[in-house]
């Protein structure tokens, strides 16, 4: 039996996308256009993996995301948005995984791998506990900002996400002061 994956998005051309390559991998894939369709139409016991947007139409992807976890507490959820500011609520809510539009086919994939081989009693720690790794998939800027901090070391430790480029001002004081008082006991000398 195919391993069955839901897909809520109210883009037509996304939910289309994404089950031409989940059926490349031999998915079956069943879309829903809102959560409201989803919630009426497909038993979340009969699912094995859901996709779901946040920004949807008829009812929002957090209240989707509610009412089947409700159902079935086990099965994994991806997030996928293209709406900021979202990270932090998916983590609070136990959501397996959070991707980030516009969504890496290849990272979705691997994504999924892990998340159907993750034992149901990790995935429902996550979700009652809040504890586990969520997976975050960002978006390709950030993704390649943040495989560029992990691939080099720094000299200092960074606040992600920082535009401030300076060290932290208490190590840059004491070395101006030291400084300084280099700087005047050569004077004397």
């Amino acid at each position: 039996m195919k391993t069955r994956v839901l897909v809520i998005d109210d883009d037509a051309s996304i939910r289309e996308a994404v089950k031409a390559v989940l059926q490349g991998e031999d998915y079956e894939v069943l879309l829903a256009a809102d959560g409201q369709v989803a919630i009426d139409r497909f038993d979340p016991q009969e699912l094995d993996l859901l996709l779901l947007d946040i920004n949807l139409p008829v009812r929002n992807g957090w209240d989707t995301f509610e009412e089947i976890t409700a159902r079935n507490p086990c099965l994994p959820i991806i997030v996928i948005t293209g709406e900021a500011g979202q990270h932090r609520t998916a983590e609070a809510a136990g959501v397996s995984a959070f991707i980030e539009k516009p969504i890496d086919a290849q990272l979705l994939l691997e994504t999924i791998r892990e998340l159907l081989a993750e034992p149901k009693e990790q995935r429902l720690r996550r979700l009652v506990k809040r504890i586990g790794r969520l997976r975050h998939v960002p978006a390709d800027a950030q993704r390649v900002f943040e495989d560029l901090l992990t691939r080099y070391s720094t000299p200092h430790q960074w606040d992600l996400p920082s535009s401030n480029l300076l060290p932290p001002k208490t190590s840059y004081r004491k070395e101006s002061k030291t400084n300084q008082r280099n700087e005047r006991e050569n004077d004397h000398h």
